[in-house]
């Protein structure tokens, strides 16, 4: 009878078999699942590598083939008109007549500005005086001001 005793309390109290089967089942249903479920991406995945290369691709490279030619002509029209311009002022520098009017440009631009700093000084001076007579004018007011209040 000791025999049976532990048998039942073995049964009853060690789960170990019946958690390693379930166990054992889990992972078989987890693998399996998970294994369908990466075929179905991988076959999602060189469905749109396939649609890509087959149809994307050839259309990005015609486009792209027309498109060049257009960008590559419009290029080297800019190109040619910017030599154009380039050439335009390095002849015109070299231009005496250019140069002259540089020069003139030049001192009339100095005359300008000697002018515009008597101009300032002229302003500033005006300024002066005219603090001065408000200054002198205030200051006979306040004057006035101080005898008035005294009576």
């Amino acid at each position: 009878m000791k025999c049976d005793v532990g048998d039942i309390q073995s049964r009853l109290l060690d789960h170990r078999p019946v958690l390693q089967g379930e166990i054992r089942y889990f992972v078989r249903e987890f693998e399996e699942k998970r294994a369908f479920r990466e075929c179905r991406l991988l076959e999602n995945l060189n469905k749109m590598a396939t649609e890509t290369n087959e149809q994307i691709l050839p259309k990005c490279t015609e486009s792209m083939q027309n498109n060049l030619c257009d960008i590559l002509t419009r290029l080297e029209a800019a190109n040619h008109m910017t030599q154009r311009i380039q050439q335009r002022e390095l002849e015109a520098q070299n231009s005496p007549q250019l140069q002259v009017c540089m020069e003139r440009r030049r001192e009339d631009w100095e005359e300008f500005l000697k002018q515009q700093v008597q101009l300032k000084e002229e302003v500033d001076e005006e300024h002066l005086k005219a603090v001065g007579r408000l200054s002198t004018q205030y200051s006979e007011m306040k004057k006035d001001l101080t005898k008035h209040s005294h009576f």
